[in-house]
């Protein structure tokens, strides 16, 4: 019989608030947090409760919703402009994925499709009920994608976490793994633990443990000497944004994978829906990076760890050229360079 992943879900919708997994608590304590305002949804998105670019459009989607039905306003053109309020508030909790906006953008066309309030609200939680089952059916679509490019045996180096707990289910660049538990399919993962918020070491690592995958955890710095030691064969990293040439915005850490990847000769695999392909922006030089407190690196687990006052550089992100990047694995098929003129074609399709 197949297995099934065993993997909590990650966000729940529930008429009257939204329920999410606080990864800020794994992987000591699993614990399960009640949304039930905009607020509470903006909160969770910023501080982290909430991660991962196809998981925070959905909770922002769901925020939506949840927006929409605590409103009394009974004339439609006043209730509609609070909404987009709404919208665009947690449009502003996160810049770099840009699933976030694609969700919202999704969520306002829902409410432009309507005329009343009543209309509105069931179109609402409608939507983002869609958007939620689609990600999990582009999620297994990715998987089968991605596994059809290992043998079984494979080691596979990964950073951050692209998995099932940031996403509806199974994941992007985890979806793999997943999949070969459920295949009977033998798999070595190597997660670097990402620093400085540790996603890799926190949430990876208990997600693939948890499913039953073999997995090891590394530390960011011997990302280099464990491909050469540990006979890598390939890197599958998530993405946040992608640019129509290629250009993937992804966890700071994933650029120099991708280098060390060209230098021993391997290939590096990016997973992404679709909904991660920005065709507006033409290279990843126009993806905004977002900066994040310095705290997370002049801290660990609240206790300082660096001088007072040190200047400290914070990027959540960085950019990999298309031409350090294999390819990138969809819902809709493998794509393969040049990427300038194969993204349009499947992204159409």
């Amino acid at each position: 019989m197949q297995k099934v992943t065993t993997i909590p879900y990650s966000i729940q919708w529930n008429e009257s608030h939204i329920t999410i997994l606080n990864q800020q608590e794994l992987p000591l304590k699993t614990e399960f947090l009640e949304l039930h305002t905009l607020e509470d949804v903006f909160d969770s998105i910023v501080t982290l409760k909430v991660r991962g670019a196809p998981a925070i459009g959905i909770t922002a989607a769901f925020g939506v919703a949840l927006a929409a039905n605590a409103l009394e306003d009974e004339f439609f053109p006043s209730f509609a402009a609070k909404v987009k309020e709404a919208i665009t508030y947690l449009a502003s909790s996160r810049p770099t994925a840009v699933n976030l906006f694609w969700a919202l953008n999704r969520m306002e066309s829902a409410l432009s499709g309507s005329t009343t309030v009543n209309e509105a609200k069931t179109d609402l939680v409608h939507e983002a009920l869609k958007i939620y089952l689609e990600d999990e059916e582009t999620c297994r679509q990715i998987g089968e994608y991605g596994l059809s490019l290992f043998k079984p045996g494979s080691r596979v180096m990964t950073i951050c976490n692209a998995g099932g707990i940031a996403t509806a289910r199974y994941g992007t660049a985890l979806a793999p793994f997943h999949l070969s538990i459920e295949k009977n399919i033998h798999l070595k993962v190597f997660a670097c633990e990402t620093r400085p918020v540790l996603q890799g070491s926190r949430l990876t690592a208990w997600e693939l443990m948890e499913a039953g995958v073999d997995v090891t955890l590394i530390t960011d710095s011997m990302a280099a000497h464990t491909i050469r030691t540990k006979g890598v064969n390939a890197i599958i990293v998530g993405a946040d944004r992608i640019a129509a040439n290629g250009d993937t915005a992804n966890k700071i850490g994933t650029f120099g994978l991708a280098v060390l990847a060209k230098h021993f000769g391997i290939p590096f695999y990016v997973a992404a829906p679709s909904s991660t392909f920005d065709l507006t922006l033409d290279s990843g030089d126009h993806i905004p990076i977002e900066e994040r407190n310095a705290e997370e690196i002049t801290h660990v687990g609240g206790i300082r760890v660096a001088p007072e006052d040190v200047a400290v550089f914070n990027p959540a992100f960085d950019v990999t050229p298309n031409e350090l990047i294999t390819a990138i694995i969809t819902e809709k098929g493998i794509i393969y360079p040049d990427y300038k003129e194969n993204i349009g074609k499947y992204i159409a399709h």
